[in-house]
């Protein structure tokens, strides 16, 4: 079986934070380093913050998450401030300039009240004027389509363990995809580990409600990571949103 750190561990492996090779990171890096106090809601392992951090950023860096697992990996790194709790947890009044939400972390968030609550978190840490940055998969793009076994991606973990790593999609209800992540041995099909997880796939203009009713104000509203419009055919919402 796999714990909770072997996922954490893979997570890192599966999906490195790179700036240089994705143009993802690229733009979460350039306001990264346009910005004196940062908070990143859903850190998960804390690669952007650490990367940030070993870049020669100077200023705050805080990473808030709720895997304790994902955090232990973070803390390697001492020099940023990591907590743990979810982004409603968020006490902090207007100490930071940016707050950020990467890798579909926002989708993560599924029921309006809960939805709601971390909005308004995240707008009373920021000072006046400061910016939220976030991205959404676009329901259009339909990607929980491609997430089934045909799909399955075979790698090699730190421990030098031959793993397979499979999703199925469990329901589509409204605009809530459930589906589940089975991690199992590709020489016999063994399952080490099913994990489930739900994402809310909100399109432009319920998002733009959701902000508008948080006191946020959409700046900049991109359907790709190049700063293109959003499109019939954009697979991404990427938006930078300020404290009004």
């Amino acid at each position: 079986m796999l714990s909770d750190a072997d996922v954490a561990a893979h997570y890192d492996l599966l999906s490195p934070w790179d700036p240089i090779r994705f143009p993802s990171d690229a733009f979460y890096d350039e306001l990264v380093r346009g910005a004196d106090a940062v908070l990143d809601v859903g850190c998960g392992t804390g690669n952007m913050l650490r990367q940030a951090r070993e870049s020669g950023h100077s200023g705050r860096l805080v990473g808030i998450d709720p895997d304790r697992a994902a955090l232990d990996r973070a803390r390697r790194r001492t020099d940023v401030e990591w907590v743990l709790g979810t982004a409603a947890d968020i006490g902090w009044v207007g100490e930071f300039d940016l707050a950020t939400m990467v890798s579909h972390a926002f989708q993560c968030l599924i029921g309006d009240d809960e939805l709601r609550a971390s909005l308004a978190a995240v707008r009373t840490a920021l000072r006046d004027g400061g910016r939220f940055a976030f991205e959404t998969r676009h329901p259009q793009a339909r990607a929980w389509e491609d997430w089934n076994a045909s799909n399955a991606e075979d790698f090699t973990d730190p421990a030098g363990r031959a793993l397979r790593s499979s999703h199925h999609v469990e329901s589509v209800v409204g605009d809530v995809v459930t589906f589940t992540e089975t991690t199992s041995d590709p020489a016999d099909g063994t399952v080490l580990r099913v994990d489930r997880a739900s994402l809310r796939f909100l399109d432009v203009p319920t998002l733009g409600d959701f902000l508008d009713g948080a006191g946020f104000a959409i700046e900049s509203q991109y359907g790709d990571w190049h700063g293109g419009p959003i499109t019939e055919t954009s697979r991404e919402i990427v938006t930078i949103a300020r404290r009004v």
